[in-house]
């Protein structure tokens, strides 16, 4: 079996790859709904995996992986990587799971990831009334994630949070030192939101970049009362290309509270020093980023070792990308919390894939499939609806 082509078509925002081979067995793999402009790096990567046998994964990456990076040239190699485990799990009537070791969990737990609801304002009441929704959502979640802090709109709208100018445009652009007053407020909100939450679901929180180093130290032990799943980039992470180990080892050696980040991160190469060090509790990789689902096994094997957790980042990896979440989080090892989970950008992705129950997630975990590759496919009569004009021959 051999490469003919690597195609890329904007469905919705979501670049998908198509990787089209010789003997009929196509295979799939998703970036995120807010990189569309990563279809543009596609035809630079094709060049160089073309003719050769996609069922040899590490042989097709070996050529392309080190020409990546972070966002976006690693999150096509991370699409093809996706898509050629797809042709391999196809050629051998077996699901991805089954190729890259086998599951040792039947149903993944998720959290709630892309299932949002809005919030009427900022006050801790405000807060708790959405956890009070998002506790009442069909899914079932056991984990509710949320932003707060710098992730969150606090900074720009509520008036004194922080001693910085307020900046605008750029998504999560406010940094710097917080007021008391900004401190404490973000507190009260936590407070607020796991009075609500209880005992029987865990809150984990979205809090950064953007936190200075005492403020994410004093913020930490404020919260250790209240038993957060992890705090999440307070110091880097979204939208920010490096990662500082021995500040985060700094830290997470201050406080009880979990600390996580690793969304942004482009292969192993740079978890080492996060994992050596144990410069965090967790680690959040995605791997629509990260250089696809193979890596994210070792990373979390390896992670393992050290006593690192891992809660894999996926909220815009679409219905495609959640198939390789399931498929590679029912390998990984007990370290293994929870995935974001993600959701389609437009409902209509719901009626041109194939493989998903209508119930997706169910008492806040998602079933294990046993159909071959990553379980669910495009239906092509279907999908062309939605083709651009400039993508019409997608499926040719």
């Amino acid at each position: 079996m051999k490469i003919t082509a690597v195609k890329c078509a904007l469905l919705g925002n979501s670049p998908v790859i198509r990787v089209v081979t010789d003997e009929g067995i196509d295979g799939y793999g998703q970036i995120e709904s807010y990189k569309p402009f990563a279809k543009a790096f596609v035809p630079y990567f094709e060049e160089f995996v073309l003719g050769l046998d996609p069922t040899n994964v590490e042989s097709v990456l070996l050529p392309i992986r080190r020409r990546g990076g972070n966002k976006p040239w690693g999150s096509v190699v991370s699409a093809i990587e996706m898509a050629l485990w797809d042709i391999a799990g196809k050629a051998a009537n077996l699901p991805v799971h089954k190729l890259l070791g086998g599951k040792v969990r039947d149903r993944v737990r998720v959290y709630n990831g892309g299932v949002r609801v809005d919030r009427t304002g900022n006050e801790p009441e405000d807060f708790a009334e959405l956890m009070r929704k998002l506790k009442d959502v069909p899914e079932g979640f056991t984990i509710i994630k949320q932003a707060i802090g710098y992730h969150d709109y606090m900074a720009a709208e509520i008036p004194g949070y922080s001693y910085s100018e307020v900046r605008t445009g750029a998504p999560h652009p406010n940094r710097g030192l917080l007021t008391e007053r900004g401190l404490e407020h973000t507190v009260e909100c936590v407070a607020a939101m796991k009075e609500v939450l209880g005992d029987g679901i865990g809150l984990a929180l979205d809090c950064g970049p953007g936190w200075t180093k005492t403020d994410a130290i004093r913020f930490a032990q404020r919260l250790e009362p209240y038993s957060p799943l992890w705090l999440e980039d307070l110091l880097t992470g979204d939208y920010v290309p490096w990662t500082d180990a021995g500040a985060y080892r700094d830290l997470t050696t201050a406080t009880s509270a979990p600390i996580h980040t690793g969304e942004q991160l482009y292969l192993r190469h740079n978890f080492r020093e996060l994992i050596e060090q144990r410069a965090v509790d967790v680690i959040g990789p995605d791997p629509a980023d990260v250089g696809g689902i193979a890596e994210l096994k070792w990373i979390t094997e390896y992670a393992d070792l050290h006593g690192v957790s891992m809660a894999p980042h996926g909220v815009y990896d679409g219905l495609i990308g959640l198939g390789a979440l399931v498929q590679v989080c029912a390998t990984l090892p007990d370290n293994f919390i929870a995935f974001e989970y993600p959701v389609a950008e437009h409902s209509w992705w719901y009626d041109i894939v194939e493989g998903w129950p209508e119930r997706i997630v169910v008492d806040g975990h998602i079933e294990v499939g046993e159909r071959p590759g990553l379980g669910v496919a495009l239906i092509p009569e279907e999908a062309r609806r939605y083709l651009a004009e400039e993508d019409r021959h997608f499926f040719d």
